[in-house]
């Protein structure tokens, strides 16, 4: 499974996925239409006032094709992958959350609107008493963490059906009784509100896969926005297409592959799919929002592809494998840390949004539509990953020494891309009686190790406290960076001790190495 793959961290999208790679099914997954009666009158009507905070907001009806309704396998799956939705696509409930809702406990039409918090009295899903709204915000551990989002001065967001009982306080909490889904409901509303409609979409199509793997029947809910503005809904469960032009598949591939094989490998992948001049028109799911471009399509293609077990042939060769030299040099690196007596962590070269606004002026790369706001930026030192190691580690005792060697992406005009892969070697020293010559000295070890000698320069560097830092040149190429964290930046951390760092860039410095040795 891939990152971008949220619909097989489902039982349901697994089990679809599934029956296509061992060829029990084919082709794109049938949504059974619910019966008309169900959704007549369901519509969410949008007040305007929710416009300056969270105002996009869709919803669907789904039915159990069984009079026993709703089991707890798939009321406990549809919760875990409700929160697993909230923590990825709808960014921790800020750009979108997730509401599932029993269709026998309230009444259509259900109003979305932003109103007075002295007004809103309810029963929240994990209580037993009713709550007035201030209470509520002031008390609650949800309402703590996520009451900013659906909160505006005075007012706050409320879902409210036709008889003005409270379902929800968008994205906190649902409340009791007709925002509580129980085993046995057959039919439930599932809703999504957000900042973004693509955000709404995306979670609300996901949510929809343990149900629609179970044989439940969807219904869009229409909504009504201010003035005249209306929306049938159909586009939460309506399959979008990608054209895919048929040159585009020898290109990334680099074999063609004849039409009767492509057809076949959508068909395992669960896609639609049919022919058009020049190329196939492919039908996806709404639950698979990973899939944008004709790029995304022939990767199917390609992972669709059946397994054939091959015999272990090895070819015709007089050399063997081995590690190149600049390999070579990083973990003999890596080993002298590991002999200066520092720690290893394991960091990623994936950042939080956090982490990289926590240095002023350093230049990490964002990503464009990350998955998780925990994974929206790749750094571009390995202090960024560094900071986070000391935050997390708050509560052990001091010093605390670590030190690795890992990848990093710096801004390089010159790349392809616009960004270069380099190796850093990175040391951290945080304790009582730490500061610039300590971290210097662990650099200019390193720098003996093999046999350079570069000169030390004053510089401002990101995090540091000025007059406090210094860069390292050999023959005029940036190699290293030294010096003291800043306490405003410690104090956002909550680490009590002073805090010294040293970053080589040995993919720089082997480059000189390099040329010294070639001469």
């Amino acid at each position: 499974m891939t990152p971008d793959r949220l619909d097989l961290l489902s039982e349901g999208g697994l089990g679809i996925a599934l029956a296509g790679a061992l060829d029990l099914a084919q082709g794109l997954p049938r949504i059974p239409e619910g019966a008309p009666d169900r959704s007549r009158g369901a519509r969410l009507l949008v007040d305007a006032s929710t416009a300056p905070l969270r105002p996009v907001i869709a919803g669907v009806i789904v039915e159990s094709p069984e009079a026993a309704g709703l089991d707890e396998g798939l009321l406990t799956e549809a919760v875990r992958f409700q929160e697993l939705l909230h923590a990825t696509v709808g960014r921790d409930r800020r750009a979108a959350s997730l509401g599932i809702y029993p269709l026998d406990r309230f009444s259509f039409p259900v109003r979305y609107a932003l109103e007075p918090v002295d007004g809103v009295e309810f029963v929240p899903l994990d209580g037993a008493e009713r709550i007035r709204g201030p209470e509520f915000f002031a008390g609650h551990p949800l309402a703590k963490r996520y009451g900013g989002y659906g909160r505006w001065g005075e007012d706050c967001l409320t879902l409210r059906d036709a008889d003005g009982a409270v379902l929800s306080l968008p994205p906190i909490l649902n409340s009791r009784g007709s925002g509580e889904a129980r085993v046995g409901d057959r039919t439930l509303l599932l809703e999504s509100t957000g900042i973004r409609a693509r955000s709404v979409s995306e979670c609300l199509g996901l949510l929809l896969l343990p149900f629609i793997a179970r044989g439940w029947s969807a219904v869009p809910v229409e909504v009504e926005g201010p003035g005249t503005h209306r929306d049938d809904g159909r586009a939460c469960v309506r399959p979008r297409t990608l054209d895919l032009p048929s040159a585009t598949i020898p290109e990334i591939l680099g074999t063609p592959l004849a039409a009767a094989e492509v057809e076949r490998r959508f068909g395992r992948a669960r896609l639609g799919v049919r022919p058009v001049p020049h190329g196939w028109r492919v039908e996806v799911p709404v639950w698979r929002p990973d899939l944008l471009a004709p790029v995304d399509l022939v990767e199917d293609l390609a992972i669709a592809a059946p397994l054939r077990p091959e015999d272990g042939i090895v070819p015709a060769s007089r050399t063997r494998g081995r590690y190149r030299p600049e390999t070579l040099f990083r973990r003999r690196v890596a080993t002298a840390l590991l002999g200066l007596g520092l720690a290893a962590p394991y960091t990623s070269l994936l950042v939080s949004e956090t982490a990289a606004r926590r240095l002023p002026g350093a230049e990490p790369v964002g990503i464009s539509n990350p998955v998780s706001a925990e994974y929206s930026y790749l750094r571009d030192r390995l202090l960024l990953s560094h900071l986070e190691v000391l935050a997390h580690n708050t509560r052990h005792p001091y010093p605390q020494r670590f030190g690795e060697v890992g990848p990093v992406l710096v801004r390089s005009a010159p790349a392809e891309s616009g960004a270069e892969t380099r190796y850093h070697a990175g040391v951290v020293v945080a304790s009582d009686r730490t500061g610039f010559a300590e971290v210097a000295g662990v650099a200019e070890y390193l720098f003996r190790g093999v046999d350079v000698a570069p000169v030390r320069e004053s510089a401002e560097l990101p995090g540091a406290i000025p007059g406090r830092a210094a860069r390292a040149r050999l023959a005029g190429e940036l190699v290293a960076e030294i010096g003291e964290i800043h306490p405003e930046v410690l104090g956002g951390l909550g680490v009590p001790v002073p805090v010294a760092w040293a970053e080589l860039d040995l993919t720089g410095l082997w480059r000189l190495l390099g040329r010294r040795e070639g001469d």
